[in-house]
């Protein structure tokens, strides 16, 4: 298909706005009301409330029937009408509103309304005088409230497209914070592969296996918005086998994850960088090396993420240089997901070591 063919493809009608009508059908009988009291009461010629209330209803209806149906149908109550062809559409349903309204009115009645509905005598231009009068404030009455639905709509559509620009600018910002972790993590891992092709072929080869392992289960949730528990401990566990070939026994790990968290949803590769900071600033700078837990929680409207880790301790320094973004873009992302309902925090383990957390809160779509 062509670009012409595609942007000459019909624009479906819109359909007929039934609410709008029914809207105005309410106001129209406050009208008709109005009018049955002014021609009882202001006009004094000794008729009946009911009488008059029965005959504003016909001649009423009819004309808001020709007059409102036609300019909802037309212009669909989101567009201005032209004003002559709106005047022209006033003039005939209010003639026609009083010539067929009062022929029902009679009928029903069971009256004689010939002075209401033969044009050229008196009481019957007097009446259309009236009820031209009283459809002119009406059609007032709808213009002003369609400017003013018409300008919630324009105020609605400017506050959904702020939105959409709000949304694509913090999607952009979170892909290029992850961007960010992504390569520091691969560059890290093949840097140590690299060494260990040299001294021991064989565990660079199971390393590189892990390493492939990690980063096939690594491809399906980097790019997602959202991944589960499950799957990203399941990552953690690739990441931490890949890391105890190359620390062998240095290295113990182990998770903690409730059977009714591992459904629970957060945003993808959060856990990565606090795992990794473990590693290398806390167990791999050390002879002895160490254990890490990784670990989540419930606590109260909270989600609670932990790493945990026994080796040099925050208050030690880097153990390793490196881009220090890892942290801080996890913290970066999370604030820019749920503002200060989140956060991501390193502190000293009781027990020795540091302890990384990532709070976010358990409403989180």
């Amino acid at each position: 298909m062509t670009d012409s063919a595609i942007s000459m493809s019909p624009v479906p009608p819109r359909p007929f706005p039934w609410r709008r009508l029914g809207l105005d059908a309410a106001a129209l009988v406050v009208l008709i009301l109005i009018c049955a009291l002014i021609v009882t009461y202001a006009f004094g010629d000794g008729s009946h409330f009911l009488a008059n209330f029965a005959i504003s209803a016909c001649i009423g209806t009819i004309s808001f029937s020709i007059i409102d149906g036609v300019r909802l149908w037309a212009w669909r109550g989101e567009r201005r009408p032209p004003w002559v062809a709106f005047a022209a559409l006033v003039g005939m349903g209010v003639v026609a509103g009083q010539v067929l309204g009062a022929r029902l009115a009679g009928l029903l009645l069971g009256i004689e309304l010939t002075t209401l509905h033969t044009l050229g005598s008196t009481r019957t231009s007097g009446m259309l005088l009236f009820t031209l009068l009283a459809t002119g404030g009406a059609s007032l009455y709808y213009a002003g409230r369609d400017r003013l639905i018409r300008a919630q709509a324009a105020a609605a559509q400017e506050r959904a497209r702020a939105e959409a620009v709000e949304r694509q600018a913090l999607q952009a910002q979170l892909q290029l914070l992850q961007a960010q972790i992504e390569p520091h993590m691969l560059f890290n891992t093949l840097a140590n592969l690299q060494g260990l092709i040299a001294l021991d072929p064989a565990r660079a080869q199971r390393m590189l296996d892990q390493l492939i392992q990690f980063l096939r289960g690594t491809l399906s949730s980097s790019r997602a918005e959202t991944t589960t528990l499950a799957q990203e401990f399941a990552l953690q566990d690739a990441y931490l086998g890949l890391m105890a070939v190359r620390m062998g026994e240095r290295l113990t790990y182990a998770f903690d994850l409730p059977d009714e968290l591992r459904a629970a949803r957060i945003p993808p590769m959060l856990l990565q960088p606090l795992v990794e900071n473990a590693i290398a600033h806390g167990l791999e700078p050390t002879i002895a090396g160490g254990h890490v837990t990784v670990a989540a929680r419930r606590d109260g409207g909270l989600l609670v993420l932990s790493v945990t880790d026994n080796g040099r301790g925050p208050d030690a320094g880097p153990g390793k240089e490196g881009t220090s973004v890892g942290l801080a873009n996890t913290r970066e992302r999370v604030r820019a997901l749920f503002d200060a309902r989140a956060d991501v925090t390193l502190a000293a383990a009781p027990d020795g070591g540091a302890i990384a957390s990532i709070v976010l809160p358990t409403d989180q779509p």
